[in-house]
Protein backbone atom coordinates (compact mmCIF):
# COMPACT_ATOMS: atom_id res chain seq x y z
CA UNK A 1 0.00 0.00 0.00
CA UNK A 2 1.26 3.66 -1.02
CA UNK A 3 1.50 6.47 1.42
CA UNK A 4 -0.26 9.85 1.03
CA UNK A 5 1.39 13.08 1.02
CA UNK A 6 1.70 13.36 5.07
CA UNK A 7 2.67 9.96 5.62
CA UNK A 8 5.57 10.66 3.06
CA UNK A 9 6.66 13.81 4.70
CA UNK A 10 6.67 12.10 8.07
CA UNK A 11 7.94 8.76 6.67
CA UNK A 12 11.05 11.39 5.77
CA UNK A 13 11.68 13.02 9.08
CA UNK A 14 11.52 10.27 11.41
CA UNK A 15 14.03 8.01 9.02
CA UNK A 16 12.36 5.39 7.67
CA UNK A 17 11.19 4.47 3.62
CA UNK A 18 7.73 3.48 5.15
CA UNK A 19 4.82 4.78 7.91
CA UNK A 20 1.04 3.72 7.57
CA UNK A 21 -1.55 5.28 9.89
CA UNK A 22 -1.50 4.52 13.47
CA UNK A 23 2.30 3.90 13.21
CA UNK A 24 3.82 6.03 16.21
CA UNK A 25 7.09 7.86 15.35
CA UNK A 26 9.76 10.56 16.63
CA UNK A 27 10.26 13.32 13.53
CA UNK A 28 12.77 15.63 13.12
CA UNK A 29 11.74 19.31 13.56
CA UNK A 30 12.10 22.10 10.49
CA UNK A 31 10.74 24.67 12.79
CA UNK A 32 9.02 24.99 16.12
CA UNK A 33 6.39 27.76 16.78
CA UNK A 34 5.14 30.07 19.78
CA UNK A 35 3.01 32.83 20.59
CA UNK A 36 2.45 35.35 23.52
CA UNK A 37 -0.19 33.19 24.98
CA UNK A 38 1.65 29.70 24.99
CA UNK A 39 5.19 30.36 24.27
CA UNK A 40 5.78 31.80 27.73
CA UNK A 41 4.45 28.03 29.59
CA UNK A 42 6.66 26.30 27.20
CA UNK A 43 9.65 28.57 28.17
CA UNK A 44 8.57 27.33 31.63
CA UNK A 45 8.38 23.94 31.22
CA UNK A 46 12.20 24.38 29.66
CA UNK A 47 13.35 25.00 32.56
CA UNK A 48 12.55 22.21 33.98
CA UNK A 49 14.72 20.28 31.42
CA UNK A 50 18.36 19.79 31.60
CA UNK A 51 19.61 20.76 28.66
CA UNK A 52 17.85 24.84 29.03
CA UNK A 53 19.39 25.57 25.29
CA UNK A 54 17.21 25.57 22.60
CA UNK A 55 18.20 22.72 19.90
CA UNK A 56 19.01 25.40 16.58
CA UNK A 57 18.35 29.09 17.26
CA UNK A 58 17.64 29.38 13.83
CA UNK A 59 14.55 27.33 13.60
CA UNK A 60 12.69 28.86 16.17
CA UNK A 61 10.21 31.17 15.67
CA UNK A 62 8.83 33.65 18.77
CA UNK A 63 5.90 35.60 17.53
CA UNK A 64 3.89 37.96 20.16
CA UNK A 65 0.70 38.58 18.19
CA UNK A 66 -2.26 37.57 20.73
CA UNK A 67 -2.37 40.09 23.10
CA UNK A 68 -0.41 43.15 21.30
CA UNK A 69 0.45 45.80 21.41
CA UNK A 70 0.13 44.66 25.58
CA UNK A 71 -3.39 45.53 26.65
CA UNK A 72 -2.57 44.90 30.00
CA UNK A 73 0.07 44.03 32.68
CA UNK A 74 -0.11 40.35 31.80
CA UNK A 75 0.20 40.29 28.42
CA UNK A 76 3.50 43.21 28.87
CA UNK A 77 4.58 40.30 31.03
CA UNK A 78 4.64 37.67 29.00
CA UNK A 79 5.51 39.49 26.08
CA UNK A 80 8.60 40.28 27.89
CA UNK A 81 9.62 36.59 28.90
CA UNK A 82 9.39 36.24 25.17
CA UNK A 83 11.90 38.83 24.83
CA UNK A 84 14.25 37.68 27.18
CA UNK A 85 14.43 34.34 26.36
CA UNK A 86 15.03 35.47 22.50
CA UNK A 87 17.80 37.33 24.07
CA UNK A 88 19.45 34.48 25.75
CA UNK A 89 19.05 32.05 23.25
CA UNK A 90 20.33 34.40 19.97
CA UNK A 91 16.60 33.46 18.67
CA UNK A 92 17.26 34.52 15.06
CA UNK A 93 13.26 34.72 14.21
CA UNK A 94 11.73 36.80 16.92
CA UNK A 95 9.51 39.15 15.90
CA UNK A 96 8.79 42.54 18.18
CA UNK A 97 6.12 45.25 16.99
CA UNK A 98 6.74 46.94 14.01
CA UNK A 99 8.31 44.13 12.26
CA UNK A 100 5.59 41.72 13.95
CA UNK A 101 2.66 39.68 11.78
CA UNK A 102 -0.17 37.48 13.17
CA UNK A 103 1.93 34.06 12.67
CA UNK A 104 0.29 31.99 10.53
CA UNK A 105 0.51 35.15 8.00
CA UNK A 106 4.25 36.39 9.09
CA UNK A 107 5.60 32.69 8.69
CA UNK A 108 5.08 32.01 5.09
CA UNK A 109 5.90 35.77 4.14
CA UNK A 110 8.62 35.81 5.97
CA UNK A 111 9.68 32.10 4.01
CA UNK A 112 10.35 29.96 7.10
CA UNK A 113 8.40 27.35 6.01
CA UNK A 114 8.18 25.78 2.63
CA UNK A 115 7.20 22.29 1.03
CA UNK A 116 7.81 19.46 2.48
CA UNK A 117 8.88 20.77 6.36
CA UNK A 118 7.82 19.64 9.15
CA UNK A 119 6.33 22.34 11.86
CA UNK A 120 4.53 22.42 15.21
CA UNK A 121 3.28 25.42 16.46
CA UNK A 122 1.68 25.73 20.47
CA UNK A 123 -1.25 27.11 18.21
CA UNK A 124 -3.56 25.41 16.86
CA UNK A 125 -3.79 27.23 13.03
CA UNK A 126 -0.67 25.78 12.56
CA UNK A 127 -1.99 23.59 10.01
CA UNK A 128 -1.97 26.62 7.82
CA UNK A 129 1.14 26.31 6.35
CA UNK A 130 -0.02 22.88 4.43
CA UNK A 131 -1.29 25.51 1.50
CA UNK A 132 2.62 25.36 1.02
CA UNK A 133 2.73 21.58 0.87
CA UNK A 134 4.10 21.18 4.47
CA UNK A 135 3.34 19.15 6.94
CA UNK A 136 2.41 21.34 9.94
CA UNK A 137 0.01 21.01 12.98
CA UNK A 138 -0.65 22.53 16.25
CA UNK A 139 0.63 21.45 19.35
CA UNK A 140 0.45 22.18 23.03
CA UNK A 141 3.14 23.77 24.75
CA UNK A 142 4.81 20.77 26.52
CA UNK A 143 5.58 19.36 23.20
CA UNK A 144 6.92 23.11 21.81
CA UNK A 145 9.42 22.93 24.85
CA UNK A 146 10.17 19.79 23.92
CA UNK A 147 10.79 20.25 20.81
CA UNK A 148 12.81 23.45 21.42
CA UNK A 149 14.94 21.68 23.16
CA UNK A 150 15.30 18.83 21.06
CA UNK A 151 14.29 19.36 17.79
CA UNK A 152 12.20 16.29 17.69
CA UNK A 153 8.60 15.41 18.29
CA UNK A 154 6.77 12.61 18.52
CA UNK A 155 3.01 11.86 16.42
CA UNK A 156 1.07 9.34 15.48
CA UNK A 157 0.37 8.74 11.68
CA UNK A 158 -2.78 10.19 10.41
CA UNK A 159 -4.51 8.65 7.76
CA UNK A 160 -6.46 10.61 5.67
CA UNK A 161 -9.67 12.04 3.62
CA UNK A 162 -9.54 13.32 0.13
CA UNK A 163 -10.89 16.31 -0.95
CA UNK A 164 -10.82 15.91 -4.90
CA UNK A 165 -11.80 19.55 -6.27
CA UNK A 166 -12.85 20.42 -9.46
CA UNK A 167 -14.61 23.41 -11.36
CA UNK A 168 -13.66 27.18 -10.73
CA UNK A 169 -15.50 28.95 -8.00
CA UNK A 170 -17.70 31.81 -8.86
CA UNK A 171 -17.61 35.35 -8.18
CA UNK A 172 -17.05 36.45 -4.47
CA UNK A 173 -16.27 32.81 -3.73
CA UNK A 174 -13.19 32.71 -1.57
CA UNK A 175 -11.27 30.24 0.13
CA UNK A 176 -13.09 30.73 3.27
CA UNK A 177 -16.33 29.68 1.35
CA UNK A 178 -15.39 26.21 0.20
CA UNK A 179 -13.81 25.60 4.13
CA UNK A 180 -16.90 26.45 5.53
CA UNK A 181 -18.88 24.55 2.99
CA UNK A 182 -16.66 21.63 3.57
CA UNK A 183 -16.85 21.95 7.37
CA UNK A 184 -20.58 22.22 7.19
CA UNK A 185 -20.60 18.68 5.44
CA UNK A 186 -18.55 16.41 7.20
CA UNK A 187 -18.83 18.62 10.65
CA UNK A 188 -16.48 19.71 13.58
CA UNK A 189 -15.41 16.28 13.97
CA UNK A 190 -15.63 14.98 10.48
CA UNK A 191 -11.96 14.89 9.90
CA UNK A 192 -10.81 13.90 13.76
CA UNK A 193 -6.82 13.20 13.91
CA UNK A 194 -7.11 12.65 10.29
CA UNK A 195 -5.35 14.49 7.07
CA UNK A 196 -7.44 16.56 5.17
CA UNK A 197 -5.99 16.65 1.69
CA UNK A 198 -6.79 18.78 -1.18
CA UNK A 199 -6.36 17.43 -4.55
CA UNK A 200 -7.72 17.98 -8.23
CA UNK A 201 -7.87 20.02 -11.10
CA UNK A 202 -9.82 22.65 -9.07
CA UNK A 203 -6.90 23.70 -6.92
CA UNK A 204 -5.21 25.50 -10.01
CA UNK A 205 -7.89 27.67 -9.55
CA UNK A 206 -7.46 29.01 -5.79
CA UNK A 207 -5.08 31.76 -5.43
CA UNK A 208 -2.30 30.87 -2.50
CA UNK A 209 -4.39 33.19 -0.27
CA UNK A 210 -7.18 31.11 -0.85
CA UNK A 211 -5.27 27.77 -0.16
CA UNK A 212 -4.30 29.75 3.35
CA UNK A 213 -7.96 29.93 4.22
CA UNK A 214 -8.58 26.53 3.53
CA UNK A 215 -5.66 24.70 5.42
CA UNK A 216 -5.96 26.97 8.55
CA UNK A 217 -9.63 26.53 9.31
CA UNK A 218 -8.58 22.21 9.27
CA UNK A 219 -8.60 22.30 12.57
CA UNK A 220 -11.96 23.19 12.58
CA UNK A 221 -12.74 20.35 11.40
CA UNK A 222 -11.02 18.60 14.12
CA UNK A 223 -8.03 17.28 11.22
CA UNK A 224 -4.71 17.05 12.43
CA UNK A 225 -3.19 18.48 9.15
CA UNK A 226 -4.66 20.25 5.74
CA UNK A 227 -2.19 19.79 2.67
CA UNK A 228 -2.36 21.01 -0.88
CA UNK A 229 -0.33 19.57 -3.65
CA UNK A 230 3.32 21.66 -4.55
CA UNK A 231 2.17 22.96 -7.83
CA UNK A 232 3.13 25.97 -10.32
CA UNK A 233 1.89 29.10 -8.21
CA UNK A 234 3.24 27.31 -4.66
CA UNK A 235 6.48 27.00 -6.01
CA UNK A 236 6.27 30.79 -7.29
CA UNK A 237 5.32 31.77 -4.10
CA UNK A 238 8.38 30.19 -1.95
CA UNK A 239 10.51 31.19 -4.51
CA UNK A 240 9.68 34.77 -3.78
CA UNK A 241 9.67 34.52 -0.11
CA UNK A 242 12.40 31.88 0.93
CA UNK A 243 16.06 30.71 0.07
CA UNK A 244 15.44 27.79 1.98
CA UNK A 245 15.43 24.51 0.26
CA UNK A 246 12.28 22.72 -0.69
CA UNK A 247 11.69 19.25 -1.18
CA UNK A 248 7.68 18.15 -3.04
CA UNK A 249 6.15 15.28 -1.97
CA UNK A 250 3.16 13.82 -4.29
CA UNK A 251 1.08 10.91 -3.06
CA UNK A 252 1.08 7.41 -4.37
CA UNK A 253 -1.05 6.40 -6.66
CA UNK A 254 -2.37 3.76 -4.45
CA UNK A 255 -2.26 5.68 -1.51
CA UNK A 256 -5.13 4.82 1.30
CA UNK A 257 -7.76 7.38 2.14
CA UNK A 258 -10.62 6.82 4.36
CA UNK A 259 -12.86 8.76 2.27
CA UNK A 260 -13.02 10.53 -0.86
CA UNK A 261 -15.07 13.78 -1.33
CA UNK A 262 -15.36 15.33 -4.99
CA UNK A 263 -16.52 19.08 -4.25
CA UNK A 264 -17.52 21.13 -7.56
CA UNK A 265 -15.94 24.57 -6.56
CA UNK A 266 -18.49 26.08 -9.11
CA UNK A 267 -21.32 25.34 -7.21
CA UNK A 268 -20.69 26.68 -3.84
CA UNK A 269 -22.20 30.05 -2.80
CA UNK A 270 -20.84 32.43 -0.63
CA UNK A 271 -21.51 30.66 3.25
CA UNK A 272 -21.87 31.77 6.41
CA UNK A 273 -21.39 30.02 9.82
CA UNK A 274 -24.11 30.43 12.28
CA UNK A 275 -23.23 30.53 16.34
CA UNK A 276 -22.08 28.61 17.78
CA UNK A 277 -20.12 26.24 15.62
CA UNK A 278 -18.29 26.51 12.27
CA UNK A 279 -20.03 23.81 10.95
CA UNK A 280 -23.46 25.14 11.07
CA UNK A 281 -23.56 26.30 7.67
CA UNK A 282 -25.96 28.34 5.62
CA UNK A 283 -25.63 30.13 2.13
CA UNK A 284 -26.21 33.48 1.76
CA UNK A 285 -29.18 33.14 -0.12
CA UNK A 286 -31.11 31.40 2.99
CA UNK A 287 -30.62 33.71 4.98
CA UNK A 288 -33.46 36.45 6.18
CA UNK A 289 -32.75 39.81 7.95
CA UNK A 290 -30.06 39.21 10.66
CA UNK A 291 -29.03 42.69 12.24
CA UNK A 292 -25.21 43.12 13.39
CA UNK A 293 -23.54 45.07 15.49
CA UNK A 294 -19.91 44.62 14.70
CA UNK A 295 -18.08 43.76 11.36
CA UNK A 296 -14.29 42.05 11.96
CA UNK A 297 -12.08 41.33 8.66
CA UNK A 298 -8.61 40.34 9.31
CA UNK A 299 -6.85 37.17 11.17
CA UNK A 300 -4.65 34.60 10.83
CA UNK A 301 -7.82 33.22 8.37
CA UNK A 302 -8.13 36.46 6.44
CA UNK A 303 -6.29 39.27 6.71
CA UNK A 304 -3.68 39.04 3.69
CA UNK A 305 -4.10 40.91 0.79
CA UNK A 306 -6.36 39.16 -1.38
CA UNK A 307 -8.83 39.63 1.52
CA UNK A 308 -8.30 43.36 1.99
CA UNK A 309 -8.49 43.94 -1.88
CA UNK A 310 -12.24 42.02 -1.75
CA UNK A 311 -13.10 43.99 1.15
CA UNK A 312 -12.50 47.09 -0.51
CA UNK A 313 -14.04 46.45 -3.70
CA UNK A 314 -17.24 45.70 -1.87
CA UNK A 315 -16.77 49.03 0.41
CA UNK A 316 -15.58 51.55 -2.47
CA UNK A 317 -17.40 54.46 -2.56
CA UNK A 318 -20.19 53.17 0.07
CA UNK A 319 -20.16 53.81 4.12
CA UNK A 320 -20.89 51.73 6.73
CA UNK A 321 -24.09 51.55 8.44
CA UNK A 322 -24.70 54.27 10.79
CA UNK A 323 -23.85 51.96 14.40
CA UNK A 324 -22.19 50.12 12.63
CA UNK A 325 -18.21 49.12 13.86
CA UNK A 326 -16.75 47.56 11.19
CA UNK A 327 -12.64 47.12 12.44
CA UNK A 328 -10.26 45.86 9.60
CA UNK A 329 -6.92 44.22 10.72
CA UNK A 330 -3.74 43.33 8.12
CA UNK A 331 -2.55 40.40 8.99
CA UNK A 332 1.23 41.48 8.70
CA UNK A 333 3.22 44.82 8.42
CA UNK A 334 4.23 44.03 4.71
CA UNK A 335 0.27 43.79 3.80
CA UNK A 336 -0.57 46.68 5.74
CA UNK A 337 2.18 48.81 3.59
CA UNK A 338 1.28 47.23 0.50
CA UNK A 339 -2.87 47.98 1.34
CA UNK A 340 -1.78 51.68 1.75
CA UNK A 341 0.04 51.66 -1.07
CA UNK A 342 -2.40 50.19 -3.26
CA UNK A 343 -5.14 53.00 -1.37
CA UNK A 344 -7.20 50.15 0.64
CA UNK A 345 -6.81 52.21 3.62
CA UNK A 346 -8.14 54.73 2.39
CA UNK A 347 -11.33 52.75 1.04
CA UNK A 348 -11.70 52.04 4.49
CA UNK A 349 -11.14 54.87 6.06
CA UNK A 350 -13.92 56.64 3.65
CA UNK A 351 -16.02 54.31 4.26
CA UNK A 352 -16.30 54.84 8.10
CA UNK A 353 -14.22 51.45 8.86
CA UNK A 354 -11.26 51.38 11.18
CA UNK A 355 -8.05 49.93 10.67
CA UNK A 356 -5.58 48.58 13.25
CA UNK A 357 -1.86 47.37 13.10
CA UNK A 358 -1.73 43.61 12.84
CA UNK A 359 -2.84 41.61 16.25
CA UNK A 360 -5.15 38.92 16.47
CA UNK A 361 -7.33 40.87 18.64
CA UNK A 362 -10.52 40.34 18.87
CA UNK A 363 -10.17 36.46 17.27
CA UNK A 364 -10.05 34.83 20.47
CA UNK A 365 -12.23 38.14 22.72
CA UNK A 366 -8.52 39.57 23.29
CA UNK A 367 -8.85 43.25 23.29
CA UNK A 368 -9.60 45.80 19.51
CA UNK A 369 -13.57 44.80 19.45
CA UNK A 370 -14.44 42.26 22.20
CA UNK A 371 -18.37 42.32 21.98
CA UNK A 372 -21.30 42.82 24.98
CA UNK A 373 -24.09 41.04 26.00
CA UNK A 374 -26.70 40.18 23.03
CA UNK A 375 -24.07 41.85 20.08
CA UNK A 376 -23.67 40.14 16.27
CA UNK A 377 -20.60 40.51 14.77
CA UNK A 378 -19.37 38.83 11.16
CA UNK A 379 -16.05 37.78 11.21
CA UNK A 380 -13.80 36.34 8.73
CA UNK A 381 -12.06 34.77 12.24
CA UNK A 382 -12.16 30.91 12.48
CA UNK A 383 -13.83 30.05 15.47
CA UNK A 384 -18.08 31.17 16.50
CA UNK A 385 -17.66 29.19 19.62
CA UNK A 386 -19.93 30.21 22.45
CA UNK A 387 -17.66 33.64 24.22
CA UNK A 388 -15.38 33.27 21.74
CA UNK A 389 -15.18 36.72 20.65
CA UNK A 390 -16.24 38.44 24.34
CA UNK A 391 -19.25 37.73 26.20
CA UNK A 392 -21.21 34.04 26.62
CA UNK A 393 -24.38 35.64 25.54
CA UNK A 394 -23.01 37.50 22.22
CA UNK A 395 -22.93 36.21 18.65
CA UNK A 396 -20.19 35.28 15.61
CA UNK A 397 -21.20 34.60 12.54
CA UNK A 398 -18.01 33.24 10.39
CA UNK A 399 -18.18 34.66 6.93
CA UNK A 400 -16.08 36.01 3.88
CA UNK A 401 -14.69 39.47 3.43
CA UNK A 402 -16.69 40.04 0.99
CA UNK A 403 -19.45 38.96 2.90
CA UNK A 404 -18.40 40.32 5.71
CA UNK A 405 -17.62 43.75 3.84
CA UNK A 406 -21.32 43.70 2.52
CA UNK A 407 -22.76 43.39 5.88
CA UNK A 408 -20.97 46.37 7.04
CA UNK A 409 -22.72 48.44 4.53
CA UNK A 410 -26.50 46.90 5.09
CA UNK A 411 -26.35 46.36 8.65
CA UNK A 412 -27.26 42.98 8.42
CA UNK A 413 -25.95 39.34 7.13
CA UNK A 414 -25.74 40.72 3.51
CA UNK A 415 -23.51 39.27 0.59
CA UNK A 416 -22.30 42.08 -2.28
CA UNK A 417 -24.94 40.73 -5.08
CA UNK A 418 -27.57 42.61 -2.50
CA UNK A 419 -25.55 46.21 -3.47
CA UNK A 420 -25.49 44.99 -6.75
CA UNK A 421 -21.84 43.86 -7.45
Amino acid sequence: MGMTMTQKILATHAGVDYVSAGDLIEVNLDLVLGNDITAPVAIKEMDKLDSKQVFDKDKIALVPDHFTPNKDIKSAENCKCMREFAMDNDISNYFEIGEMGIEHALLPEKGLVVAGDVVIGADSHTCTYGALGAFSTGVGSTDMAAGMATGKAWFKVPSAIRFMLTGKPEKWVSGKDIILHIIGMIGVDGARYQSMEFVGDGVMNLTMDDRFTIANMAIEAGAKNGIFPVDEKTIEYINDHSTKAYTVYEADEDAEYEKTYVIDLSKIKPTVAFPHLPENTHTIDQIEDIKIDQVVIGSCTNGRIDDLRAAAKVLEGRRVAKGMRAIIFPATQNIYLQAIEEGLITTFINAGAIVSTPTCGPCLGGHMGVLAAGERAVSTTNRNFVGRMGHVESEIYLASPAVAAASAITGKISGPEELGL
